[in-house]
């Protein structure tokens, strides 16, 4: 029995004792000078109470758990710190406001009546408005206090720092597993959010029938327990969802939005979606691209290769971050580790790509 139903009976309940009661009230003064074409006190009790009845049962959960759940929804959408931050700023605003109320109410009538209730409505939305708007500047005011001191305060600043900044997870990122080892650089400025919906669909690909799947889930659900261990970087899950949105990307880029932080991911529709919304997206693919070892043309490298390539006498081998290199004649040294010279480099979307040709050649 849903929670709508329940509350249904109980407002036909409700109104129909109330529409008993005005009908009957209704049909007395009605039958004080009693005809014929008038209705009795019982039909009148009757017909009110019946419209009562259906009033109730239609029109009851509209101002019971519709609103109820219109404000879950809207709690659920705001982070913590912002509903702190929030509830601060309020505080703070009526304080002010309290203080001019004295010196507001002895303005002459009706200015000393009507200007103390403007000032709290003004000052408390001034307080919440501007608290929200400076939120992490008053997380990390309040997470000062934690700290032993000046000194304390300056050692742990990076720390501060990174937990005012959050950066929600994908569930590519956590799969493709490199999410680990990037955080235990510590070269991520900020605490690591993964929302719950996130977690579902990792539970449902850990679940699935299909073995590579399913072994690619139960890898994600290693390495958010190998984050959770790191001491370096926190990681937060969060309750927070989006409602009337079910892909999960799509909520991605909503909460992005509303929390205002940047999608960690490798997902490469996600990021084009994210990035024509204006939502902020770090790529763990063009991080691997930018970190890759920039060679110039001329310069000698080791080179093992492994396979022919696509043209006519070519070789193709790969680099220790596993950047292709095509070696011109080098087919006849497959399976051999030779020193080539780079004769030219490409960055394409799919990554670094560098021409060689054997160094006995020059």
């Amino acid at each position: 029995m849903s929670t709508d139903f329940v509350f249904r009976l109980i407002g036909m309940v409700a109104f129909t004792v109330v529409g008993v009661a005005w009908g009957t009230q209704l049909g007395e003064v009605a039958n004080v000078d009693p005809r014929p074409s008038v209705f009795s006190v019982e039909q009148y009790a009757v017909t009110f109470g019946l419209v009562g009845a259906l009033v109730g049962l239609i029109l009851t959960p509209y101002f019971t758990t519709r609103p109820v759940r219109a404000i879950r929804s809207f709690l659920l959408k705001v982070s913590a710190q912002t509903l702190f931050s929030g509830l601060i700023g309020l505080i703070a605003g009526l304080m002010i406001a309290v203080l001019l109320a004295f010196p507001l109410s002895r303005l002459p009538s009706p200015f000393g009546e009507i200007f103390p209730f403007i000032g709290v409505l003004l000052f408390g939305y001034l307080g919440v408005a501007v608290f929200i708007t400076r939120q992490n500047d008053v997380a990390m005011f309040l997470g000062n206090f934690n700290k032993a001191g000046p000194l304390a305060a300056s050692v742990d600043q990076s720390a501060g720092w990174a937990e005012s900044r959050t950066i929600l997870l994908d569930t590519s990122v956590v799969i493709d597993g490199r999410i680990a080892d990037i955080a235990r650089t510590g070269f991520l400025p900020g605490s690591l959010l993964i929302p719950r919906f996130v977690l579902n669909e990792l539970q449902y690909i850990a679940d699935s029938p299909d073995s590579l799947r399913r072994q690619r889930g139960r890898r994600g659900m290693e390495v958010l327990s190998q984050l959770q261990k790191e001491p370096i970087i926190p990681v937060r899950i969060t309750d927070i969802d989006v409602e009337g949105v079910r892909d999960v990307d799509d909520k991605l880029v909503i909460l992005a939005r509303q929390l205002r932080c940047p999608i960690l991911t490798n997902d490469y529709n996600l990021n084009r979606v994210a990035e024509l919304q204006g939502v902020n997206v770090l790529n763990v693919n063009e991080l691997a691209n930018a970190v890759k070892s920039v060679l110039l043309p001329g310069e000698a490298l080791s080179v093992r290769v492994i396979q022919e390539g696509k043209e006519l006498n070519q070789g193709v081998g790969y680099m220790d971050d596993g950047t292709m290199v095509v070696i011109e004649n080098g087919r006849e040294f497959i399976n051999q580790e030779i020193l080539v010279s780079v004769t030219k480099v490409l960055q394409t979307a799919a990554g670094r790509m560098i021409f060689a040709r054997p160094d006995s050649e020059h």
